[in-house]
């Protein structure tokens, strides 16, 4: 319930602002989400009282930043139950993620998707192996049966969203990974996890992946910092993709010995500030509790389906159980239109195919308006969406 989630809007700076007088109304989480005031001052932190470069040093300051950074490691573990922290890799970003793995794999690697899968999760394996596509039922869902026909012995790969950035389907991960593995016990099961991770619990061991991928800003934390998550003998088969320090153990003329992972996929100096901003991100989460974020999102989601079913013209998109995104289009009314109008009273919604190209011409649609909600959503937040709805249906009736 809303009454349970104890989030404090006040705690977002950005939602102080006025733009021409007006607050701004926030609906666009699932591409990235505000930060409350303890990341940003968490991130501060580190520039203004240990900044300094982490693993090198033998001083006081070297040494806080390590510890800092290194704490992170543990509290990522911890929040979606990793084994061990040393299968814990920070990258820049879920993309970075997941070419991390696809970087592993031939031409000649069969390699699953489905078609609701964002650029990041489609593009690599496209671009790298030989591709097979998972294709949608008539309510936006997967079909668990297809997978008897879709995993081969030949499959390398099933790679797959946690929850659909457009159609907020929110897919059973734990029992897709059961039927692969009992098809095809060697193929790996990769889970984009970017629309997870912020909005739900995330339990890695219950759901049988062998990879999973995740970004730090959209769950409150900075960006520029991502992770991977692998088994950890699935991270020891993986070679690393980038060479330089800090991920070595010897480095000799004839040849070089990589550290053990993660640190051997963890070259060069990362954005140790952004990763100490994220660890602050997942105190503030794990403090409102991973339950009572996924049950605000289900009551605001459910009051805003409710509220745009009442416009005439409106198709929506996705099942009704869902994560808390809703993509609509509206008749003889393109997407951006619709965001360009809203924008007039602040309401920040996006427009176009939002990293989804195949899934939009799946659908036979060019571009969808799409809404998403997060810890700091309202229903004042969707009747302002819905006000902005109605007055773009009277400038083009």
């Amino acid at each position: 319930m809303m009454s349970s989630l104890k989030c404090n809007g006040a705690d977002f700076p950005l939602l102080k602002r006025r733009i021409n007088g007006k607050r701004v109304v926030y609906l666009d989480s699932t591409a990235t989400s505000l930060k409350p005031q303890s990341v940003i001052d968490k991130e501060n932190e580190y520039y203004i009282k240990y900044c300094a470069n982490i693993f090198r040093g033998i001083y006081t300051i070297s040494e806080e930043a390590t510890a800092e950074y290194e704490n992170v490691r543990d509290k990522v573990a911890r929040f979606i139950n990793a084994p061990s922290r040393d299968e814990i890799v920070f990258t820049r970003n879920t993309t970075e993620s997941i070419n991390l793995v696809a970087s592993g794999i031939k031409k000649s690697d069969e390699i699953v998707v489905s078609i609701m899968e964002h650029h990041s999760n489609f593009v690599p394996w496209q671009q790298l192996a030989t591709l097979k596509v998972w294709e949608l039922g008539k309510e936006g869902e997967l079909l668990l049966n297809d997978l008897n026909h879709l995993i081969t012995p030949k499959t390398k790969i099933l790679a797959i969203t946690a929850v659909s950035n457009v159609l907020g389907t929110i897919n059973p991960i734990g029992h897709i990974s059961q039927i692969v593995k009992r098809i095809n016990p060697q193929c790996l099961v990769l889970v984009d996890a970017a629309q997870a991770a912020p909005h739900m619990p995330m339990n890695v061991q219950a759901w049988g992946a062998d990879f999973v991928a995740f970004s730090s800003h959209k769950m409150l934390g900075p960006t520029g910092v991502g992770v991977l998550w692998g088994k950890m003998e699935r991270l020891e088969e993986l070679s690393p993709y980038q060479y330089g320090g800090e991920m070595i153990k010897e480095v000799h003329v004839e040849k070089t010995v990589f550290a053990k992972p993660p640190h051997k996929f963890e070259a060069g100096t990362p954005h140790i500030a952004g990763v100490i901003g994220f660890g602050a991100a997942i105190d503030y989460l794990q403090k409102l509790g991973m339950d009572n974020v996924r049950a605000h999102e289900v009551e605001i989601t459910a009051y805003a389906l409710k509220q745009l079913k009442k416009l005439k013209g409106v198709s929506i998109y996705g099942p009704q159980d869902r994560g808390g995104v809703i993509a609509f289009t509206m008749n003889g009314v393109h997407a951006h239109d619709i965001a360009q109008l809203l924008n007039e009273d602040n309401v920040c919604i996006r427009a176009g195919h939002h990293c989804a190209m195949p899934l939009h011409e799946y659908l036979k649609i060019s571009a969808t308006a799409r809404a998403s909600f997060y810890i700091y959503s309202t229903k004042e937040d969707v009747d302002a969406l819905i006000a902005g709805l109605e007055k773009v249906k009277q400038l083009f009736t």
